[in-house]
């Protein structure tokens, strides 16, 4: 049986015991050990040589779903994809380092053959997981009264606040030195920066004003902008500041060293069940809090999500996120992602974010989404419709239960759309080993650390790109000032 490294124990040190990220970005930070990728995570087999090829193609080229204006009445016809690629929105480093120590770590038994294969499937995370009871399915349901306090205090702990942080006209591009380009995308880049006023490293996304208004993106915008900025949970990206030039907007936000979940999917093939089950968890604590803002994010997958230098998600990428109380109708977001009543220009609300995160996690067990097809867009389309999703006999009952209780098109199934909201995803079986506040304190360790070299600026972990020509900062006419108020 392959060890699972991410169950040793971290070398930390004690006496921090608020693991929460300061809200100064000039808070020091003490470096950590980074693992290797090979000492944590197993790679899984491999898939079939046509299915496991064609994904990956398919994966490396996902487009999101650029609606041509802002949320309406939907049209009678289903627009094409446009191209976009996924925007690299990389942290100052304010993570905590010292981290409880961990008293409670599972120690596998030895099994052989089948059953060390099922035993290696249902390994559990971490020191936040304790074994599952030891009556199957049924125990599961025994430790709900206990998960609920728990949850129950966590929802209490992350209730909507009206507070909004000042993040208008902050910082100037005189405050940073621009170092390399971390990401592109349709609208611009994102940029490596070091502050010259504390040294520390930050990522900055400049938006050309023009090309924002040319493909009707100006509500998205200052949509992620206000959505950032109202925000605050250690799984999302934080928003430090913003300002405008007469040809940019610029939005100062963490820098999160360990690049994209996507590369390192793509490195493994796809995640034993315990790895998928780690970052499932951490998303859906993400998700709970933006609904719990009414917030939909509309554009979940794996480059979205990136990893910080201890090996925790952080949501990225706001520019789909909406403020919803009630119901949108724009078509947007990624075609292997798009819920069903998306696709079929009905109106929706929050129930779209949780049919992606059965996406998500079936891409994470798997190493490919379910109605992928290299057709064409329209052709995944149709796959949503028929909803029939075929399960590989690796995957856990457990994921395959929730799976289909996530990817269904009937919203009265839909877990996350019912009565119990979050609680019904978050009590399933297959989570009820995850200690969840716990896990909302990074009081866990994460199944990989990326090896960087903390608080250096190191960018190893992203791809290189062509580095922007354009000289910001210009002085001249802004047409489009009056657009972007709050930047």
């Amino acid at each position: 049986m392959p060890s699972l490294g991410f169950l040793k124990k971290k070398k930390t040190r004690e006496g921090n015991t608020d693991p929460s990220p300061p809200s100064n970005p000039t808070s020091p930070v003490t470096p950590t050990t980074a693992k290797s990728f090979d000492q944590t995570i197993p790679l899984a087999p491999s898939l079939s040589a046509a299915s496991h090829a064609t994904s990956h193609s398919a994966a490396t080229s996902k487009q999101d779903v650029l609606p041509e204006a802002a949320d309406q009445p939907p049209m009678n016809n289903l627009p094409p994809p446009q191209a976009f690629q996924a925007q690299h929105t990389p942290s100052p480093g304010t993570e905590p380092q010292n981290l409880p120590r961990i008293s409670n770590l599972i120690n596998p038994p030895q099994l052989d053959g089948p059953a060390a294969y099922q035993h290696h499937q249902q390994q559990q995370l971490g020191s936040g997981f304790s074994p599952s009871p030891a009556n199957g399915g049924a125990g599961s349901q025994a430790q709900q009264p206990g998960n609920m306090a728990s949850l129950q205090q966590q929802q209490q702990a992350q209730a909507p606040q009206n507070q909004v942080r000042v993040t208008k006209g902050k910082y100037s591009l005189a405050d940073f030195e621009i170092l390399r380009t971390l990401g592109t995308g349709s609208f611009g880049r994102v940029h490596l920066v070091q502050s010259k006023h504390n040294q520390r490293f930050y990522a900055v996304k400049v938006l050309k004003k023009a090309q924002v208004v040319k493909m009707k993106q100006v509500e998205h915008t200052n949509d992620e902008r206000k959505m950032l900025g109202e925000v605050k949970h250690p799984f999302l990206i934080t928003l430090w500041g913003t300002f405008q030039d007469s040809r940019n907007l610029y939005m100062v936000m963490d820098f999160v060293e360990g690049g994209e979940l996507f590369s390192l999917l793509r490195k493994s093939g796809r995640f034993p069940n315990p790895v998928a089950k780690f970052y499932a968890a951490e998303v859906t604590l993400a998700l709970e809090y933006l609904h719990s803002r009414n917030i939909i994010y509309r554009d979940l997958k794996p480059e979205n999500l990136l990893l910080d230098r201890h090996g925790h998600l952080k949501i990225t990428d706001f520019g789909f996120a909406k403020r919803v109380p009630d119901k949108t109708w724009t078509l947007c977001g990624t075609p292997d992602y798009l819920a069903p009543e998306v696709v079929a220009n009905k109106g929706y609300n929050k129930s779209v974010d949780w049919w992606s995160l059965g996406i998500l996690i079936y891409e994470m067990l798997c190493g490919y989404t379910p109605f992928w097809d290299g057709a064409s867009a329209m052709k995944i389309y149709e796959n949503i419709l028929r909803g029939k999703v075929k399960y590989p006999a690796y995957i856990n009952p457990d994921a395959q239960d929730l799976l289909q209780r996530l990817i269904t098109a009937d919203l009265t199934k839909r877990l996350g759309n019912l009565f119990g909201g979050s609680n019904d995803v978050k009590l399933h079986p297959w989570f009820a080993e995850v200690t969840w506040d716990r896990l909302a304190r990074k009081d866990i360790d994460a199944p990989y650390t990326p090896p960087v070299k903390a608080g250096a600026g190191d960018a190893s972990q992203f791809d290189r790109y062509p580095e922007e020509t354009e000289r910001y900062g210009q002085l001249g006419q802004d047409e489009f000032v009056h657009l972007f108020v709050d930047f």
